[in-house]
């Protein structure tokens, strides 16, 4: 069966349908010996001869589906030019080729998925299916009502607003337990259905209140309070079908129509 070179490359675990894009564009990726770098190409990966970096792409032997808790200081990736350590170094005794869904800052913490499962990969980074991700938020200063209300409208990036977030100011607890001083910095819960570069710091940067430190405590229906830095689990089957079948929420509303003045 003839699929797009992206699509086997996907399924096969070898990286995300973007990721795979880039291999073609590059020229790292061959078909029965011709090298492919146009987009749309077909094969078929029981009768071709498919290879990346010179090594033949086979089926997935089993798709894995890992929670990890990423500490800060760590890329998300599975190699780095500069040799920091990747989200790859923490998964001890995974031998199959998974690779992060989406990314996480390096000195951002918290959840993140690994996966070989192409497909899922690729529906939870599509932006039209705005999969939520929460992130607990210490920030500079307190942030006052017409600040959260310009966060949860949206804030204007890169010539294009983001889409409306759940915003709520936590009073303790979370990220709020390591500040030394506690009347300096506020903690806000903030879900976002987009992956902008660096969003969530730079909408709050927006508003006059930089980020100190941020943790993402859930992707989509999937948390875990438990998991510590460093650790990572399995998913279970029940989490596994909820991300392939994510529920259809509305958007929150976009504040009251006073503070559409407030940008």
């Amino acid at each position: 069966m003839n699929d797009r070179l992206q699509k086997i490359l996907s399924q096969a675990g070898v990286a995300s349908r973007r990721a795979a894009e880039k291999l073609i564009a590059e020229g790292r990726v061959t078909v029965n010996g011709q090298t492919i770098r146009e987009m749309g190409v077909k094969a078929d990966p029981a009768a071709d001869d498919i290879r990346v970096d010179g090594r033949r792409v086979k089926s997935a032997q089993r798709h894995r589906y890992i929670l990890l808790y990423k500490p800060a200081g760590f890329v998300t990736t599975r190699s780095d030019p500069r040799r920091r350590p990747t989200v790859i170094d923490l998964l001890g005794g995974v031998r199959e080729y998974v690779y992060p869904v989406g990314r996480l800052d390096y000195d951002t913490e918290g959840l993140l998925l690994l996966t070989n499962d192409g497909e899922l990969a690729a529906m939870l980074m599509h932006p039209r299916h705005e999969v939520e991700r929460t992130y607990e938020a210490r920030v500079a200063g307190m942030p006052g009502e017409e600040a959260l209300e310009r966060l949860r409208i949206g804030i204007p990036l890169d010539g294009r607003r983001t889409l409306p977030a759940d915003v709520k100011l936590l009073t303790r607890g979370g990220l709020a337990r390591r500040s030394r001083n506690a009347a300096e910095a506020a903690v806000l819960l903030i879900t976002i259905r987009e992956g902008r570069n660096r969003q969530v710091r730079r909408m709050l940067e927006a508003v006059g209140h930089p980020v100190k430190a941020l943790k993402r405590t859930k992707i989509g229906p999937i948390g875990d309070r438990y998991l510590k830095p460093g650790h990572w689990r399995e998913l279970s089957d029940a989490e596994v079908r909820t991300l392939k079948s994510p529920p259809t929420r509305p958007r929150p509303a976009a504040g009251r129509p006073r503070a559409a003045s407030a940008r």
